[in-house]
């Protein structure tokens, strides 16, 4: 009889820690505490040992969940008695992990400290989930969130719901697990250095991505949502970990905590509390709303969240899911933004360490997985990058389950192209969980010319289809008198609306290449940017409307244009 995966997985971490601190109590004190200097270049032996430890352990983990499963049930909600902690923490590590872990130092460091505002709604946040919808959700357990569409606005607006998420998820998913190669590329001191393979010169940013991809599609593909939950789990320690040891290592570097801002940074964006400018990048108002937006159409229209409210016992259980995950999502927060602010001091006081052109406001999405390459002794970085690929991997792995879910639920089985078997369905799950996988390896090529700094790239590609999909459920569930023509219709003005803000600085240079018109019509100039995954150069304008009205603004238009074309196609219950 073997050890419980739980078990082995706390094994593995913590052998590595003892690893870790062992070998640092054998090079001496100056091997932790002098970080002015280091002729480190990159990662060491014992940093790859540790990441390989991580790798494997998730990969047993797998295993272990895979040769108990017995139906797709278990495969895609885990029984549905999940521990609602579990829960809690795998939809904190999903939604959010990649995302805090590079955009929160970055953002921080560089632009200044106004997201942290948006926390004061999370009260709200968790009053409108647990009390508005998971009511409504947790009465039907479903497989498939889009299966609530059906009933009342008909088969092709589940269909819809189905394929827009469809289309969410993968960009998110190959969105993440570039960002963090790209970063990884930092840690590994080759983010300047080709390879050629098959006859091909790459970066090793897509070298990047496919090992990460494999080491998450493997477990996710063999161990179904149990698996997801567990390693969701061990990622946000190593997440939650890694960020608090920077800012020991930085406090010890500097003598103590000055490092934390007394006043406004030079550094620092104007962020105001509130700003009639619509090209204003980010104030308090805007980021609370953006925030509000994005969880509450998050929890009521995604997949990836439903599906995890359905992994819990009842309605009770949901609610303590939803307040673990903000709670863990506070916490990490506030933790990665004082990594910011403590990067931002250390590399000022040694400006030194810096590779000439490396500029603190430009390039301050580079100083986090810097630091953790160059500057953290060895082993510790292996434990950071370790959190750092897991952070890739939570995302991957729920997206890849979530996906395979909607597939085979809204799809295969809806129109009885489900094998006869549950081994059958088993069978099919992972070979289109690991399908899912592969795209997303492939897909995440293209993700270099999105333009932005990390936090305005993913605002551009989430919420593009985030608030339209939350609207189709808006209109099946609280507005009786919306049909299907007018549900379809006021999605897709939501998702134009959505598009032509979070693009409006490459459509402003679409129309003055096509239609000379200047770009000062707009307020807006001309700027060259370099696709780091390529190295090709291309060129776009500055956005005239800032990221952060993406969500709030496409939400209104689905929701409105919906509702007052009601009042010319009434859904049929409505008029009788």
């Amino acid at each position: 009889m073997g050890f419980p995966p739980r078990t082995c997985a706390c094994f593995v971490l913590v052998l590595g820690i003892l690893l870790t601190f062992s070998c640092n109590l054998a090079l001496g004190e100056d091997a932790v505490v002098d970080q002015a200097v280091d002729a480190r270049i990159g990662l060491q032996p014992l940093d790859w040992v540790l990441i390989a430890m991580y790798a494997i352990s998730t990969i047993g983990l797998g295993v272990y969940f895979g040769s108990k499963q017995k139906s797709t049930s278990e495969y895609f909600v885990g029984g549905g008695d999940i521990n609602p902690v579990l829960i809690g923490v795998s939809l904190f590590a999903t939604l959010l992990s990649t995302i805090s872990y590079l955009s929160h130092p970055g953002e921080a460091a560089g632009k200044g400290p106004v997201l942290l505002a948006s926390l004061l709604g999370y009260p709200l946040v968790y009053v409108i989930i647990a009390y508005g919808l998971l009511p409504l959700y947790m009465r039907q357990r479903v497989t498939s969130a889009y299966e609530l569409l059906e009933e009342n606005l008909g088969l092709s607006t589940r269909l819809l719901g189905a394929v827009m998420f469809l289309a969410l998820r993968l960009v998110w998913m190959t969105l993440l697990v570039y960002l963090a190669a790209k970063a990884m590329t930092i840690m590994m001191g080759v983010q300047n250095t080709k390879f050629v393979v098959l006859g091909f010169e790459t970066s090793a940013i897509p070298l990047i991505v496919l090992a990460t991809g494999i080491v998450s599609v493997i477990y996710t593909t063999l161990g179904g949502l149990r698996a997801v939950v567990i390693t969701d789990l061990m990622q946000t320690i190593l997440l939650f970990g890694g960020a608090l040891l920077v800012v020991i290592t930085v406090s010890w570097s500097l003598g103590g905590f000055g490092w934390f801002p007394r006043e406004w940074h030079p550094n620092w964006d104007t962020q105001p509390i509130i700003s009639f400018d619509p090209k204003t990048r980010i104030t308090v108002v805007g980021s609370i709303m953006s925030m509000l937006c994005w969880y509450i159409c998050t929890a009521g229209g995604d997949q990836t969240v439903v599906q995890r409210y359905m992994a819990t016992t009842d309605l009770r259980a949901a609610r303590r899911a939803v307040a673990v995950q903000l709670t863990v999502g506070v916490t990490v927060g506030i933790t990665l933004t004082l990594v910011g602010f403590a990067l931002l001091r250390y590399f000022e006081v040694y400006s030194a360490d810096l590779p000439a052109g490396l500029d603190l406001k430009k390039n301050a999405d580079d100083l986090f997985p810097r630091y953790i390459a160059y500057h953290l002794p060895m082993g510790i970085s292996g434990l950071v990058v370790a959190a750092m690929f897991a952070a890739a991997m939570s995302s991957i792995d729920s997206g890849v389950n979530s996906v395979t879910a909607v597939v085979m639920t809204d799809f295969l089985d809806r129109f009885g192209l489900q094998p006869k078997t549950e081994k059958g369905h088993i069978r099919v799950a992972r070979a289109l969980a690991l399908t899912v996988g592969l795209t997303v390896v492939l897909g995440s090529t293209f993700m270099g010319y999105i333009p932005g700094n990390i936090t305005a790239m993913t605002n551009k590609t989430v919420n593009l289809l985030t608030a339209p999909i939350f609207a189709l459920f808006f209109f099946a569930l609280f507005v009786p008198r919306v049909s299907t023509v007018s549900a379809w219709i006021g999605t897709w003005l939501g998702v134009f609306t959505a598009a032509m803000i979070a693009f409006s600085g490459p459509l402003v240079y679409w129309l003055h290449v096509a239609w000379k018109v200047d770009p000062a019509t707009f307020n807006v100039e001309i700027i060259e940017r370099i696709n780091p995954a390529t190295g090709t150069e291309f060129y776009t304008c500055e956005d005239p409307i800032s990221f952060q009205w993406i969500g709030p603004v496409s939400l209104l238009a689905s929701v409105l244009s919906g509702w007052l074309l009601s009042f010319v196609f009434p859904r049929r219950k409505a008029r009788e």
